[in-house]
């Protein structure tokens, strides 16, 4: 998997927020410079998030961004969608669609079992988790195995 900058920096400003006292909104100015996020690219990623129905902007003096919804809702897995599509795609299509030759009709089976790992993981993992440092101990257990660590 490659995680590109864009579902970085969105992940990163939302364990921001995340972290807001009392769920007060965020300034992206604020957002930009805690995590040094170029102030251009992370408004395409906020205007994402909310066109996704993650955060809500709120107006005013001490206006800025917030979840439209629990952080404790939302997962990894729903903001790299959000920011980036499909977790897995080949051609820009969904393992699903692809269809290969004869020779090569496992590999859509590769591709499609590759997405249910993906998912095993970034749908385990919320924003809220992100923000206290608590992972689930599904993922803390496949963290403490060493080859885990291994850059295979």
């Amino acid at each position: 998997m490659r995680v590109t900058t864009k579902s970085d920096y969105a992940l990163r400003a939302l364990i921001e927020i995340a972290g807001a006292v009392d769920g007060d909104p965020i300034s992206a100015d604020e957002l930009g410079r805690r995590q040094d996020i170029p102030k251009g690219f992370l408004q395409s990623i906020l205007a994402d998030l909310r066109r996704a129905g993650i955060l809500v902007s709120v107006r005013g003096k001490s206006g800025g961004w917030r979840f439209s919804r629990p952080a404790a809702e939302v997962t990894a897995a729903d903001v790299i969608r959000a920011v980036d599509g499909p977790l897995v795609s080949i051609y820009g299509q969904r393992p699903e669609a692809v269809e290969y030759d004869d020779a090569a009709e496992c590999l859509q089976q590769v591709w499609v079992a590759a997405r249910f790992a993906l998912r095993d993981v970034l749908e385990k993992v919320t924003m809220a988790d992100l923000a206290v440092k608590t992972l689930p101990p599904e993922i803390t257990d496949r963290v403490a195995i060493e080859d885990a660590w291994q850059p295979h």
